[in-house]
């Protein structure tokens, strides 16, 4: 019944990320005015407004003005119904999962905007660099200090990255917003996880630039966004961190 209520509980949040993905870039309030179609400004009542379910049920458009509702909406819902079971499932009822939850959300929500928008909204990311360490505080997962010093890693390593690579090539290659991300990731995660969250994202983002490349052309001109690698990286090493640390020095010994 908990890991019921578990899923049922990160669907209904989920339909709060989107409203704060969608409202956030256009700085919004997130609270007023209610949740409502974007193109005919109709109020969306509660039944509509149920998540994953209402949008199989409207068969993916408004009651209204019959305009097509993205995907994104299920698909947010999903992912943080999954989220919600599995930090249920290590974690159980307890601070820890709601630390460790607050920090998959705001994941979410700084994926979809940077996938967007390419911009990481530091309304997310400064809280999450002071919520991070404070957390650490009553939790047992990660000590303060390590929490501390994975803000001054996460923050300054790709901040010195960004630095150079634009001192050597007169271009920004890095932006602020994912130097702050993984200052926030540092600070929930400790200073190891910033290490494997950047070997991590680093891998999987080569992956994915080259099968674009691959599909698109050498000529393709779209700057891919750092961030959601990031996130990526993050939510592995928030999971599965400790094995494949350990499964790193087993090969190495």
């Amino acid at each position: 019944m908990w890991h019921i209520i578990s899923i049922l509980f990160g669907a209904m949040v989920g339909s709060f990320l989107n409203v704060c993905i969608c409202r956030l870039p256009k700085e919004e309030s997130i609270v007023r005015p209610g949740s409502h179609c974007p193109k005919c400004n109709t109020p969306i009542r509660f039944y509509d407004n149920i998540p994953v379910l209402s949008y199989i049920l409207l068969r993916a458009k408004c009651r209204n003005c019959k305009t097509p509702i993205s995907i994104q909406y299920p698909i947010v819902e999903v992912i943080t119904a999954l989220s919600s079971f599995f930090l249920f499932t290590t974690y159980g009822v307890s601070l820890s999962f709601i630390y460790y939850f607050l920090f998959v959300a705001a994941l979410i929500v700084i994926t979809v905007i940077d996938l967007y928008h390419q911009i990481i909204p530091d309304v997310i990311s400064l809280p999450g660099i002071i919520i991070g360490p404070l957390g650490s505080l009553v939790i047992t997962q990660i000590t303060f200090s390590d929490s501390l010093i994975g803000v001054i890693s996460g923050g300054g390593s790709l901040f010195l990255v960004a630095t150079v690579y634009q001192w050597l090539f007169k271009r920004e290659g890095m932006g602020g917003g994912d130097v702050k991300l993984l200052a926030m990731i540092g600070g929930f995660l400790g200073w190891k996880a910033v290490i494997l969250t950047i070997i991590l994202s680093s891998f999987i983002g080569s992956i994915v630039g080259i099968a674009i490349i691959l599909i698109k052309g050498k000529d393709f001109k779209y700057a891919i966004p750092f961030g959601p690698f990031l996130a990526v990286g993050a939510v592995i090493a928030l999971f599965w961190g400790d094995e494949l640390i350990r499964w790193y020095l087993f090969l190495n010994r």
